[in-house]
């Protein structure tokens, strides 16, 4: 496997930076949100879901964010600090933001997800509160490309990766393009590149990556090609997601293979990613290897989609192997 050094010295597994919101789950299943009669509310957002997921398999999580001195923000915070995380670079913003909120489908394909992000707080998050003592505690920062977005939030986050590169802390890019809060893919694939280059891992599905290939190189779909341009700067590793075909891996030493998934019945296709981040990133700093890694984040993907929440259906590491094994046993 490439080379990428997870100083056991640290305090906390991970730090993950990015937002956090409230999501609101249809309660009704294949439903139209016209139609459904009620929502049932979790803590949700790329972000605090890869922390939670991390959390929730045994490692030790900080989190870095910024909610509304509201009562969702407050109940953001409850359900965190709840679930043992780290909320030492959690700011509060009393000046108008909102958390964001999110009302979803509960659809396993064609699933409407209305996501109210107006003046969210998540992007409020500044420079003057990026602490590098504290992303020196960790040995790995995950970084959410939607957090990128827009500023004082994107140098906020431009500068936690940089502090991480000069304290030894492995920097995880895990994309979460979300092309509603961009003007351009250009403009996109400019910060997500400077991004890109700052990180050790990145993490992203085809989408994904042709749209941090924009200006670089337009129309190209060919993963090996994609691998090869992101592996020229810092990262050792990158990872090509593709949905229902499973995932392939590309490290800096030529080492490359390729993960299936474990097929289940899904009843609403997001979280899987964040999920797969997370389980990914509890085997690295556990000392397990990237197959072992990829492996896990597939089965762990598996999981929370066939679930009805994200940060709820996260699996615990005893579930994860029951999951895996009972997996394994079928197949034979």
């Amino acid at each position: 496997m490439a080379h990428v050094n997870f100083l056991q010295d640290r305090e906390l597994d991970a730090i993950v930076l990015g937002r956090a919101g409230v999501d609101l789950y249809a309660r009704e299943a294949n439903t139209d949100i016209a139609e459904v009669t009620g929502f049932d509310k979790y803590v949700g957002g790329s972000a605090a879901n890869i922390a939670v997921a991390i959390n929730k398999l045994g490692a030790k999580v900080g989190f870095i964010s910024c909610v509304a001195d509201d009562s969702f923000g407050r109940y953001v915070q409850g359900y965190l600090e709840k679930q043992g995380i780290n909320l030492d670079g959690m700011m509060v913003d009393a000046n108008g933001s909102r958390t964001s909120v999110a009302f979803t489908e509960m659809k396993p394909s064609d699933c409407d997800v209305l996501i109210y992000r107006n003046n969210a707080s998540d992007l409020m998050l500044k420079t003057e509160q990026i602490d590098p003592e504290y992303i020196k505690k960790s040995k790995t920062l995950i970084v959410t490309g939607t957090a990128l977005s827009a500023s004082p939030s994107r140098e906020a986050t431009l500068l936690a990766m940089q502090y991480a590169r000069s304290v030894g802390t492995v920097v995880v890019l895990d994309v979460d393009y979300r092309p509603k809060t961009w003007r351009t893919d250009v403009d996109a694939s400019i910060y997500y590149g400077i991004a890109a280059n700052l990180s050790d891992i990145v993490i992203g599905n085809r989408e994904e990556f042709d749209m941090m290939e924009t200006v670089v190189a337009p129309g190209n779909s060919d993963d090996d090609q994609t691998a090869a341009r992101f592996l020229q700067a810092n990262s050792q590793i990158v990872i090509i997601k593709a949905g229902e075909l499973g995932s392939r891996v590309y490290c800096k030493d030529g080492h490359q293979f390729e993960q299936g998934i474990y097929r289940v019945e899904a009843k609403k296709p997001f979280g899987s990613g964040d999920s797969f981040a997370g389980a990914l990133i509890w085997t690295l700093t556990a000392g397990g290897t990237l197959e072992q890694g990829v492996s896990n984040g597939s089965a762990a993907a598996a999981i929370n989609v066939s679930g009805t929440s994200c940060t709820e259906a996260m699996p615990t590491k005893e579930e994860l192997n029951s999951f895996i094994t009972t997996f394994e046993q079928a197949a034979r």
